[in-house]
């Protein structure tokens, strides 16, 4: 199944809502469900990643009613304990007796978070995923679990999924993580840290994606658990305690808007030629700070690119508005997407439309995602007759004409909606298997439908 693009003869400008944050919303599942009480969720991003952490939790035990009309869930969580460890059906594999069988699909959040709690949990537990989760990063992770106490024994190939893990004795009080290949496997330590009973101290080595751990400390806030983070600045390290009676407090939660989605119609405003709003973005979201006077990290970045090529943002009626550069010229340049990196595909197929080269750099971890994006990024913009190179983590573009092209997505939902972008204005641009923006953004080619073309 492809998607035909086509192109937009009469734009006007874009005016649209998107789901909510995947980013926020799985953290708030987790934390939710961790807390002592009952939690509404509003605002939910309901797609393939969400429902597989929902129906986790649900097998778990936990309480969880879903409305998707209104975008709601409720968690009641039991103060960390997993309920079907008392309650829960056994269920006999080939490793023994378990409480609850987990599978996470290919959501990598849900992945790494639900294996982090259930590896710090009383009780045994089967994990599995899809083949293209199977292939990812988990190492770390598992490793400072181990040395945690966990017992773990892999069905297959060390180190990931499927696994049998559980925990009965926490044999530490500090551990050292590795964030090289994703930012992810400190939250996750971080975000069930409050299952400790004496004070923890998370050793961090490495920088990939700290913002997103920002994000994390300040939801934990919100839901009531301190977390103090010391630099290091010898090494330009960092340590992150928490004390042993931090608690989630249960909540009504509202959810942001999901900014990565956001960046895909805030790309339209240069390519289209026409101002560029995301309804209900907030100034001073979790997702980046202040995000017209200062917009240093996360997703949100990207509108400092956009600024950089000749784009004007501003607040207009309380909301975030790209506006196309005054003279029309998209320019080129270099760009650290290091900290936001789920934006390089968004840039690389922007890329063509700029005035002169473009460079993507310090992303080679992007290599390690839902599939191989600097890969993906190659190849598909030679269907489409770019010419692009990568060494050392920099993908460097050039410009030119681009003409029609079946798009690959790798059942990536980002290669999929970032390669929407062209199809706007090249006529013949067809998208490879469109429903893999399932995982996060399922009716991204409708809302395009309705509210662009």
């Amino acid at each position: 199944m492809t998607y035909k693009m086509n192109i937009v003869s009469n734009p006007h400008p874009i005016k649209v809502s998107v789901p909510g944050s995947k980013s926020i919303t799985n953290r708030a599942l987790l934390i939710a469900a961790l807390a002592n009480g009952k939690s509404q969720l509003k605002g939910v991003l309901f797609s393939d990643d969400s429902r597989h952490f929902v129906q986790a939790l649900i097998d778990l035990g936990f309480p969880v009613d879903v409305d998707e009309s209104k975008k709601e869930i409720t968690i009641t969580g039991e103060h960390g304990q997993i309920p079907c460890v008392v309650n829960g059906q056994k269920i006999e594999t080939a490793c023994g007796v378990v409480n609850a069988d987990i599978y996470v699909g290919s959501a990598g959040t849900a992945a790494r978070f639900l294996t982090a709690f259930l590896g710090l949990s009383n009780g045994r537990f089967r994990m599995d995923a899809s083949e293209q989760m199977r292939k990812r990063p988990m190492k770390e992770l598992l490793i400072a679990l181990e040395e945690l106490g966990a017992d773990i024994i892999y069905e297959e190939e060390p180190y990931h999924f499927p696994f049998v893990i559980g925990n009965s004795d926490i044999k530490k009080d500090e551990i050292i993580i590795d964030v090289d290949k994703s930012s992810q496997f400190l939250s996750a330590l971080l975000i069930s840290s409050v299952l400790f009973t004496r004070d923890f101290c998370i050793r961090v080595v490495g920088h990939h994606g700290m913002a997103y751990v920002k994000m994390t400390v300040e939801m934990m806030k919100q839901f009531g658990a301190d977390v103090k983070c010391q630099m290091e600045c010898e090494n330009d390290t960092a340590r992150f305690f928490i004390q042993a009676k931090e608690h989630y407090a249960s909540q009504d939660y509202a959810i942001e808007p999901d900014l990565s989605a956001a960046c895909y119609f805030y790309a339209m405003a240069p390519i289209l030629k026409v101002p560029s709003v995301v309804l209900g973005v907030p100034s001073n979201s979790l997702q980046g700070e202040d995000v017209v006077k200062d917009m240093k990290y996360i997703d949100i970045a990207f509108l400092d690119v956009l600024k950089d090529m000749g784009c004007k943002i501003e607040m207009v009626d309380g909301e975030i508005t790209v506006f196309p550069p005054e003279n029309g010229i998209l320019k080129g340049g270099r760009w650290d997407l290091s900290t936001f990196s789920d934006q390089a595909l968004t840039l690389a197929a922007l890329a063509p439309f700029a005035d002169g080269e473009v460079q993507i750099q310090n992303v080679s971890h992007i290599r390690l995602q839902e599939c191989d994006r600097i890969y993906a990024i190659i190849k598909n913009l030679e269907t489409l007759g770019i010419r692009a190179i990568e060494q050392d983590g920099t993908i460097t573009i050039e410009t030119g004409d681009m003409h029609a092209g079946l798009i690959e997505t790798f059942d990536d939902h980002r290669v999929a909606m970032a390669f929407s972008l062209p199809g706007l204005v090249i006529d013949g641009v067809e998208i490879e298997n469109p429903m893999c923006c399932r995982k996060t953004f399922e009716n991204y080619f409708d809302v395009l439908e309705e509210e662009v073309y």
